[in-house]
């Protein structure tokens, strides 16, 4: 009965969940219903370029001002870390209320200086990012034959040595009608001081609106002085103003202001809510994308399946034939033959600094479980485009609390390599908590001094290094330590032979092994190396990343190539009489990083052709070495630890003496 009932309990659950569905919606995505004429809240992020990779503010550029006062909205940590600045803007929309021919304001006359950053910025094709209802603008754009689609607009254009401002906006909002009114309205803009509910806004049977797409059209309109002079901020200019992307008129110059205006009109459309951000997460070459995955997936997948089908009959053939002879022939066997058997007495000798190895091992196995968790989550829909920010901040968090997960290692393996001693384990932990962080924290600092002079908003606020450090020593040091002391009370791990107090001699081999554990990283890199592309291009191309669940799938197929190349080494080695196994099975997994390295200065040099400056060279160098540390660090740790696996499984699986 009790399993009827159990039954009856889910079979309940999945109809309220499919009755529900449609109301339920990931943390970061909340709709919000409109009525006619209720005010939006047009926003501004900081403006972008390819070109430099660098983001400044909004205002940094001499453009209409807010009646209010600019204001800064509310912000996570992740948002702070990448750059993003959003402000309130001067835009002011109601909805389902068309308007055209709006004065925004003129600026004053633009001072030399300003001359010449407005040159600078456009020169350098800066866009500038507006946002509605958490949806940033979309230009569309005709090439040959092809529809191009761009987030956001540019500042200004360059024709014939003269410089040209969009001064004049034709926004178009794409609506989808409501008339539900059973359902309360949540405004989510991904700020949490925004989020209120509407309910009241709409009584019975009045139809509500929500924002399911966002256009612009940016053009340069030449305003008449004598028109101007009497207008205010939203006064409707006298003449009709013709909104033409094709042409330009308003030249910039010295001494000389400019005026802005804009228009909006609202369109009904078909698209529902929950496919709003399609235009975005559309890539263009998409099925280049799916089809390359795939194809990659399948390679990698059967040359891994031989890889570990050899591995297999090699060590169980050796297995085999070793426990079938006497102890006579087993005598003798060790005498004549060479292998694995012989380095019996020294396989688990204590490498070269152990200390060093347990840290490394330790940070890799938090940065590994902090990819997986947030990848996972990202995959779930937890960490959608819709929540800026909140991807880079739930690694950050993520990895803080995985601190306990390093302390435990390294402290268990360093108290195993050194057969049970408790002695030290503080130290131990201390440097996990340190060691990478240390270094991505003067990897930063470097960076953002560059930035600081740069006067870019990427450049972390120095109250922001002040949360930084205080997370780093407040919740990471203490959590890596309590894991530490858990692996100090922990049983270490025996050893299945005893070691010999007199090294044995390796025989010369006939290459070098370190040329092979250096060569092993191009099978690993070969299950990512295109999900790697459209990573970078995420990145530094101002592209939306959402293909989390492939991204999950290529991660667990790196796990089990890095595994297996691992696997593969260590024994080639032990069958030459190679003991030294411990570093060369970190790296033999971990060399994967020198060929991300490489194809990162790749892809500057090919894909990032238009990047400029010794400063945007050195901010992409800079971030590439901190994410290839973090993936030689975690690709090193799995290598490690199946490497530790095996070679304790296969020296007690078979009885030597």
């Amino acid at each position: 009965m009790a399993f009827y009932e159990e039954i009856k309990i889910w079979v309940l659950f999945i109809c309220l969940v499919s009755q529900l569905g449609h109301g339920f919606y990931l943390p970061g995505s909340y709709p919000h219903k409109y009525v006619v004429g209720d005010p939006l809240s047009v926003k501004v992020n900081s403006i972008t370029s390819v070109e430099t990779e660098i983001p400044f503010g909004y205002y940094s550029l001499p453009f209409c001002k807010p009646e209010e006062g600019v204001k800064d909205s509310a912000e996570n940590l992740g948002e702070l870390l990448v750059g993003d600045r959003i402000e309130n803007s001067p835009y002011r929309f109601k909805m389902n209320m068309n308007e055209s021919e709006i004065f925004l304001c003129q600026t004053k006359p633009l001072s030399s200086e300003e001359f010449k950053l407005m040159k600078k910025r456009i020169d350098e094709m800066y866009q500038v990012i507006v946002i509605l209802d958490n949806l940033p603008a979309i230009r569309y754009m005709k090439k040959d034959n092809f529809n191009l689609r761009w987030t956001g607009y540019p500042v200004g254009i360059k024709v014939q040595e003269k410089y040209y401002v969009f001064n004049h906006l034709k926004f178009t909002v794409l609506v989808h009608k409501y008339e539900e009114t059973n359902v309360a309205g949540v405004m989510g803009t991904g700020d949490a001081a925004e989020m209120i509910p509407t309910v009241g806004n709409s009584g019975p049977g009045i139809p509500g609106y929500m924002v399911v797409r966002f256009e612009v059209v940016p053009c340069s309109f030449k305003h008449n002085a004598g028109s101007m002079k009497k207008l205010k901020t939203y006064g409707k200019y006298p003449s009709g103003i013709k909104c033409e992307p094709t042409t330009v008129a308003m030249a910039i110059n010295e001494n000389e202001p400019v005026a802005f205006s804009y228009e909006v009109s609202f369109v009904e459309s078909d698209i529902k809510w929950p496919s709003r951000w399609d235009a975005y997460l559309k890539m263009e070459g998409a099925k280049v994308h799916w089809f390359s995955i795939l194809n990659s997936l399948m390679v990698i997948t059967f040359l891994a399946g031989i890889v570990l089908v050899i591995f297999l009959r090699t060590v169980r053939r050796d297995l085999t034939r070793y426990e079938e002879l006497d102890k006579e022939a087993q005598a003798q066997m060790n005498e004549e033959l060479s292998g694995w058997k012989l380095v019996v007495a020294d396989v688990f000798r204590a490498p070269s600094n152990p200390t060093l190895l347990c840290v490394m091992v330790g940070d890799g196995v938090q940065i590994l479980g902090m990819a997986v968790v947030t990848i996972l989550f990202a995959a779930l829909g937890f960490m959608s485009p819709a929540s800026r920010g909140t991807l880079l901040t739930g690694m950050l968090f993520f990895y803080m609390f995985l601190g306990i997960a390093a302390g435990y290692v390294a402290v268990r393996l360093w108290r195993t390599i050194f057969c049970g001693n408790q002695k030290g384990w503080v130290s131990v932990s201390w440097r996990v908590a340190c060691f990478f962080p240390g270094i991505a924290f003067f990897i930063l600092t470097t960076l953002n001094f560059l930035l600081w002079g740069s006067h870019s908003t990427g450049a972390i606020p120095f109250s922001l290094f002040v949360v930084l450090i205080l997370l780093w020593f407040c919740i990471s040091v203490p959590l890596t330590l309590i894991g530490g002391y858990f692996g100090a009370k922990a049983p270490h791990i025996e050893y299945p032979v005893r070691t010999n107090q007199i090294p044995r001699e390796i025989p010369a081999q006939n290459y070098p092994s370190w040329l092979l554990v250096l060569g092993a990283g191009t099978l690993p890199f070969g299950t990512l190396f295109i999900e790697l592309f459209f990573i970078m291009s995420s990145i530094w191309m101002g592209r939306v990343y959402y293909v989390f669940g492939f991204l999950f799938v290529v991660l667990i197929l790196l796990v089990v190539v890095c595994a297996e190349v691992s696997l593969v080494l260590t024994y080639m080695h032990l069958c030459v009489e190679d003991y030294k196994w411990w570093w060369k099975s970190f790296f033999a997994s971990g060399s994967v990083a020198i060929y991300i390295f490489l194809y990162s200065i790749n892809y500057l040099v090919f894909d990032l052709k238009s990047l400029n400056g010794p400063v945007s060279a050195t901010l992409y160098l800079g971030y590439s070495l901190f994410m290839v540390l973090a993936i030689m660090l975690a690709t090193g740790t799995v290598g490690f630890l199946s490497s530790f696996w095996f070679v304790h499984y296969l020296f007690s699986s078979v009885k030597l003496d």
